[in-house]
Formats: C-alpha cells, structure tokens, sequence
C-alpha cells in the first residue's frame, strides 16, 4: 500500500468533500481528464511521424454494470505508465496536462486545448464511489497497470491486462443512504442526460452501449390477427454532438439550425425573434452564441425566473446560468458563452478573476444594444412585439439604478403616443414636438383609452401638444428616474404646473381666486386633509373638475404605492382644480353668495368624487356618493 503524496485523508477529504458543490459533476471530471488524454495522443500524431492514428481510434466510452454497482469511463488516449500513474494519481492536485502543455513550448502550448489544469478532477470520482480502479497502457508500451484505491489509506499499482492504449476508470458506487441515491447513476437515461448536460460538446465522440426496440418481420405464415412483435437489442451510440454549434462560421449554419437548436437547448417551442452569433478574438478569446426569444417565459416576471446565459469553457459546461454574463435589463437574453482563457478554480464551477467575465459582459451588452437598434429601425414590427414581451423591463432597468443606466436604455423605449396614435421612440416624439414646446409630456394610467378622453390629456392636445400615454406600473417612474430627455423634462400632464398658460390667462386665474377666496375657503374646509388646496384651473374645457397632484408622488404612483405593503402611507398631494368656466362654478358662486355653505360643501364633495372616479381611483363611501346623486335627480 502506497501513501498519498501530498499527506493524508485530510486533503484527500477536502478534495472530495469541499471543492465541488454538485456530486453529479463527477462524471464531467472524468470525461474531461479522457477527452485530454485523448488530445495528448492526436496532438502526438501531429508532431511525431512515426505514430499513425485512425480518426475512428479517438473516442471515448461510458458504460455500467448494475450488479457489479460499478461506472467506467474508458479512452483511447496516450495512457500512463506506472511512473505516470503514480505521479498523477499518487500526488493530488498534479496536473498531467498542464505539465503536457509546458513541456510542448510556447509556440505549440498555445495551440493545445487541454481542459485539465488543477489536477483534482480525478478525485471528484470519490464523491460518488468507495472504491476507484485505474487500469492504464500508455502508447507504445508493452504492459498495462492498475491503480487502485478506497480513497481512505492510500493506494496500490500492479501489473493488469488493456489490449491497447489508454485508460479505463471504474467507479464502484456508495450503497445508496436517505440522503444520496447513488443507485441513480446506474441507468441509461441518466448518464446519457449528464453527458448531454456538461459534455455534449467535448470533441470526441462520447459512446455508450443503449437499449432499443425493432419490429421483428412478419411471419409467411402469419394471419390477419397478427401483433406485430418486437425484439430488444443494445447498439453503440454516439451520445453527445461533438462540434457545437456556436463554433461554425455563421455563414454555414442555417437560421432553422439555430431556431431548433435554441428550442432544443432552451426548451421553447417558439423560434427566437433574434439570433447573435459572436467569435472574438484579441486580448479576450470567445464565442457567444445569444437568442432574444419571441416570448416571454411564463415565469419570466416571477421571483423564481434566473437570468444568465450558460458559461463553458473548451466546451465544457461549467455554470447553466453564469449571471454575471447579463445585467439586469437584458436579462430576457438567452444564450452560451464559451472561451478557453477563463481562469477557472480548481473545482471549476467559479471564475478565479471577475476581471475577464466582466470584460465578456461589456461586450456582450454592446452587441445586444446594437442589434436591437437594429430590429428598431429596420424591423420596426417585430421589434414592437418584443418591447411588448421585455420592454418593461428596459423600463425597470433605468428606474432601478436611480437612472446610471438611461444613455444605454432610453433610445430602445417606446411609448403610445396620443396624437400619433401609435408607439413612438422619445426620439420621434421629439421630431413632432413645436418651437414653443419646452417639455415632453406624458399621462400615466390603466388604459390607453381612459388616459385619452381624461380632461387634463385633451387640454395639452388641443393645444398642439403630444402627449405619451404610459399604462404600465413602471411607467412613471422611469420617467422620473430619466429627469429628461433631448433637454426637455418629463411633465405629468397631472402635475400641478404644466406651464402652459398665457400671461393672460394667468391673470384672469388670479382675479378669479381673489374674487372667490371665500367660496375656495369654504370647499378647501369641506375636503379637510383630502386635499392640499382647491385652485382655479384655466386648462380645462368641457370638465368641471379634476384632481392633479403637487409634489414628487403623483396620482398614479400612489396607486401603485397603495398595493405594496406599508405603500399607504405614500400618498400624493392633491390638488382640486376647478374650471371657472363651467356653469356647475356659477353654481357653485351663487349658493356661497345666498350663505348655502352646506350646499357648496355637498357639491364639492360630488366634484371631488367625481375626479376621482375619472382618475381611475376608489371614493372614500361609494354608498353616500350614491344617494347625493340620487338627490339631485329627484
């Protein structure tokens, strides 16, 4: 029995126990340490002219054996002597392939993508197993060897029978507990789901022995009753797809192959509504492959949706969602990116440097700007339904970071424009704006068709203003959070001062409110803390009343606000405009004049009420504004 060389079960436990988080991932270590042998063997071919290879020699096998609860990964690679077998599996952490890589010089080391570099892949077999089983014949030698160990007290190497070069590793399994169901791993369907998972694109053929079923032929003999019978029987199959698809030149793959492979890999049954392919290179080697999708996923607004495109590196899958690939706003983004220059640690399920995700990130989130500009301006109908899919979450990016993000995001924003009737860029709403306008406006509400006819978004319209209608929850506050746009500030068309009056009209508000102080005394004292103040309006036409908001939390906000919790404390602070125009204000002075205060306070609670209700927003006693209804039809 042999010791391990760099001490003890301590190491050997944190190797095992420590380091990977995932026990499924043994079997990736373990391919990926078959399919470098592999690699040491080809790349031997290229340089020394006296060894001859076969395409059809380069593969690598996984098989099973229930009752003997054992797992093999076997490769037709350069193998290990017994020196080898026990420098590289006597001394944990040293790693074969980088020392391959080192001895090959700089010119070639470079040219050689080995996924090995830490030398602890082979112990995540450990995770799983009680006892591991080596048995190796390096290329060109004469005997085979075999390495055995329970992972506990060391090992051993003795002589064993392999008819050619390379390597089987034989995992014998734990006995299942209440916690691990080691038995798991012995089926078909589950190994070929793992290799699919984290191997499918190792560049070997990965073959596996599967179970399948054919029609035997009808008997001569057989009469009209007959059932057709079938025979089971086992074939080598070629489980993963070797060349992935993100490596091809753009110009030889079809847009059907990546519509049905992003279906394939990220189960949608609609084809993406833009594919990107990417192959980098410079200082930062990489492929991207990213798909915006044509819908939303139904979990797509739901706490348990996880954005991040899928990370490999040499086309090993080391992170199903690396998140820090996305920012938050693009994160309807779907994809893979895979580069062999990320510095991953020992277990390979993180980065060691953020430095070189963070560089691909930036990338990244230039190229999906670009392309989405691009499906603006030159495809403005589907980008329309993909801003109906994602574009609140465009808006949620420039409020959710107080605005640090609005020069990458607010030219990809669309809005209805009343005037236009249709959704508008803030650049083209900008194009349709007057000399004499100094501001862009918008309304926020529940519904195009309310927000419309509201008093308030006519009165700008009939002065030859657009106005945006904003009907999701966000709205607002993106447009808070943008401050303004083209130097032109976002006004509520429901805040208190729109700067749309004429000195004229200015003045003739002023002469009405010194007229009637006492009657706007009267109806301020009849609302109490309802409202802030009551105000002559000089902006509305037909309506008699409507309510506006005078500080930062407008009307809509506090809806919003209402449905949070803790949310009722945020309350806007209203503002009663009355148009002095409207008869029901003649009314209104005539019964202030006769004394009739309890009639002013009646009708301003209607007023009131009626705002509201226009507003799209709950009255305090539905049932008392009824029978005050009620009474004045009688």
């Amino acid at each position: 029995m042999r010791k391990f060389k760099t001490e003890s079960k301590r190491l050997l436990d944190l190797m095992i126990n420590s380091i990977y988080t995932n026990e499924e991932i043994f079997l990736r270590e373990l391919i990926s340490n078959a399919s470098d042998a592999v690699d040491k063997l080809y790349f031997k071919s290229l340089t020394e002219s006296d060894v001859k290879l076969s395409k059809d020699e380069l593969r690598i096998l996984v098989s099973f054996d229930k009752d003997a609860r054992t797992i093999t990964v076997s490769d037709s690679g350069i193998g290990m002597t017994e020196e080898e077998l026990d420098l590289n599996l006597g001394t944990i952490a040293h790693s074969g392939s980088v020392d391959f890589k080192n001895e090959s010089g700089d010119q070639m080391s470079d040219e050689i993508d080995i996924i090995g570099q830490f030398g602890v892949g082979f112990y995540s077999g450990f995770i799983v197993s009680d006892k591991v089983r080596v048995v190796s014949r390096a290329y060109g030698a004469d005997n085979a060897y075999a390495w055995e160990s329970d992972g506990v007290k060391g090992y051993t190497i003795e002589g064993a029978e392999r008819a050619e070069q390379g390597t089987d590793v034989i995992l014998t399994l734990r006995e299942d507990t209440e916690e691990n169901k080691y038995d798991s791993y012995l089926s078909e369907y589950k190994l070929k789901t793992l290799i699919r998972r984290y191997s499918n694109y190792i560049r070997y053929p990965i073959l596996m022995e599967v179970n399948k079923s054919r029609e035997l032929p009808k008997p001569d003999d057989a009469g009209d009753d007959y059932q057709p019978e079938f025979e089971s029987y086992t074939e080598l199959e070629t489980i993963n797809s070797m060349t992935p698809i993100w490596k091809r030149a753009k110009s030889e793959v079809t847009q059907e192959e990546y519509n049905e492979f992003y279906k394939s890999d990220f189960h949608d049954f609609t084809d993406p509504v833009k594919t990107l392919s990417v192959h980098a290179e410079g200082t930062l080697t990489y492929d991207a492959l990213l798909f915006i999708p044509g819908r939303a996923p139904f979990d797509f607004y739901s706490k348990d949706y996880k954005k991040g495109l899928a990370l490999y590196s040499s086309n090993v899958l080391i992170v199903e969602k690396c998140e820090e690939l996305l920012p938050d706003y693009f994160n309807f983004v779907r994809g893979i990116v895979d580069s062999q220059d990320l510095s991953l640690n020992i277990s390979r399920e993180t980065l060691q440097h953020n430095s070189q995700l963070r560089a691909i990130a930036r990338k990244i989130e230039k190229k999906v700007k670009s392309e989405l500009l691009d499906m603006r301006d030159n495809n403005r109908e589907e980008y329309e339904k993909f801003f109906e899919n994602f574009g609140r979450t465009l808006k949620y990016g420039i409020y959710a970071d107080y605005g640090m993000h609005k020069d990458m995001l607010a030219d990809l924003l669309l809005f209805y424009s009343a005037k236009q009737q249709k959704m508008v860029t803030l650049d083209e709403y900008l194009e349709s704006t007057t000399p004499d306008q100094d501001a862009i406006f918008y309304a926020a509400g529940d519904s195009l068709e309310r927000l419309s006819k509201m008093p308030i978004t006519t009165t700008v319209l009939n002065k030859g203003f657009d106005v945006l209608l904003c009907t999701q929850d966000v709205d607002e506050f993106c447009l808070s959070s943008l401050m303004e746009y083209g130097e032109k500030p976002f006004k509520n068309v429901a805040g208190e001062d729109l700067g749309l009056e004429s000195d004229e009209e200015k003045t003739q508000a002023e002469e009405v409110t010194r007229e009637n102080e006492d009657l706007f005394t009267t109806m301020k004292e009849a609302l109490g803390e309802k409202v802030t103040k009551v105000a002559v309006s000089m902006r509305l036409t037909d309506a008699p009343a409507a309510l506006t908001s005078a500080g930062p939390i407008s009307l809509e906000m506090e809806k919003i606000f209402a449905q949070m919790p803790d949310g009722e404390e945020m309350k806007s602070e209203r503002v009663l405009e009355v148009n002095a125009k409207h008869p029901l204000f003649e009314t209104l002075q005539a019964a202030q004049k006769a004394g009739d205060s309890e009639k002013v306070k009646r009708y301003t609670d209607l007023l009131y009420n009626q705002a509201l209700l226009v507003e799209g927003m709950p009255i305090e006693d539905p049932v008392a504004f009824a029978l005050a209804v009620s009474e004045l039809m009688i």
